[in-house]
């Protein structure tokens, strides 16, 4: 059979009753939602009309962030209604970045897209994202052009953080807080998440040998519920920064990242003591203040080495879990996939073990071939 006779009926057998047999999906769509009860409903019904007309088997998998509201319910309600849907709900808030590495833990297919679950993002630029993925790329990211943010205080420190992420990690990106996103499974299951690092992914995944691109991407404005993005979270992405900043360069040789450091320090005292020698022999008065000096070296030597104690525990953190293959989130009840989640989280593996080759629709055709992505 050719590329152009490939449809829909070649990947999915009908049952009786009309609805898709248990065969392991190629295309995994992953939505975190926390406190979304209002969006829900469009978000899902939308992404379901995209999958329509996908000709491949492909699931949605929901992961209730702990929310507090009717999202749950209205998620698992969606599960009994359409086997493609699935669904995690966490027992409490662990965060978007636990939300994420959950669907990576849990989806079956070669290719995996994630998109927020408030209809920002635009479901129909799955096809943009896969066309890409078709040409080689293992990590195609979204790009806002046109945000529909309401807030200039949010934009302006969004833009600064994109380019100090670009050059800092050597991975040239214009919106790395765009959630929408399409993965290579094969790569994404080798990485180890924590913190808020999911918008780093792109970065890690380069840092592996993954090919990174960026395409432009609809953005819409929130019509409904609120925002759970603020300006608060700039500090923590800096932080994280720094945390990546030490991953790239200095995991597997952090003496040359604190040997640095006190080399600097050897150097400022060699020159504070050179200055208080010239000022005793000279006898005039370079410094006051004795203790104030006294206090603002302490300052310095408690920075620097809160700085190091926190790289350290970034460290300690990642053998703790690692080690142990603890996971960073705790799930209250799950529907819909086929083997127990625990057992699939315990092997690293997804949920059927090992598939067939992803073959990504029609050649020439948004839902371009794509090649067999085994994973690595």
């Amino acid at each position: 059979m050719s590329a152009d006779e490939f449809t829909r009926a070649d990947v999915l057998e009908a049952s009786p009753d009309g609805s898709e047999t248990d065969q392991p999906a190629q295309l995994s769509i992953v939505v975190p939602i926390y406190n979304e009860e209002e969006n829900v409903d469009p978000v899902v019904g939308e992404v379901l009309g995209v999958l329509d007309s996908v000709p491949v088997v492909a699931e949605l998998i929901l992961v209730d962030d702990g929310s507090r509201d009717a999202t749950g319910e209205r998620a698992f309600a969606w599960q009994r209604r359409d086997r493609r849907v699935k669904v995690l709900q966490f027992r409490r808030n662990f965060g978007q970045t636990a939300a994420i590495t959950a669907g990576f833990d849990v989806a079956e297919g070669r290719v995996i897209v994630v998109m927020d679950g408030d209809q920002q993002n635009d479901p129909h630029d799955i096809a943009s994202l896969l066309e890409a993925m078709a040409r080689g790329y293992d990590v195609v990211s979204g790009w806002r052009v046109n945000r529909q943010d309401k807030l200039l205080l949010r934009k302006v420190p969004s833009r600064l953080a994109n380019r100090l992420i670009s050059r800092t990690t050597g991975t040239e990106l214009h919106d790395y807080g765009c959630t929408l996103k399409a993965y290579d499974s094969g790569v994404v299951r080798h990485l180890k998440l924590y913190g808020e690092m999911h918008r780093f992914i792109p970065a890690l995944a380069s840092m592996a040998g993954a090919r990174v691109t960026e395409i432009p991407v609809n953005h819409r404005p929130r019509i409904r519920g609120t925002s759970k993005y603020g300006i608060s979270r700039t500090f923590r992405v800096l932080l994280d920064l720094l945390t990546v900043k030490f991953l790239l360069e200095y995991l597997t040789r952090p003496i040359q990242f604190f040997g640095r450091i006190a080399a600097l320090s050897v150097t400022g005292t060699f020159m504070a003591v050179t200055l208080l020698a010239a000022q005793h022999l000279d006898r005039f008065q370079l410094l006051s203040g004795d203790t104030w000096v006294s206090l603002a070296t302490m300052l310095v030597v408690l920075s620097v080495l809160a700085l190091c104690f926190g790289l350290l525990g970034e460290v300690i953190t990642r053998s703790y879990f690692e080690n142990g293959q603890r996971r960073t989130y705790v799930v209250r009840r799950r529907a819909g996939f086929a083997l127990d989640l625990s057992e699939a989280q315990a092997t690293g593996t997804a949920l059927d073990g090992t598939m067939s080759p992803a073959v990504i629709g029609v050649a020439g055709q948004p839902w371009g071939r794509l090649a067999d992505r085994r994973p690595q």
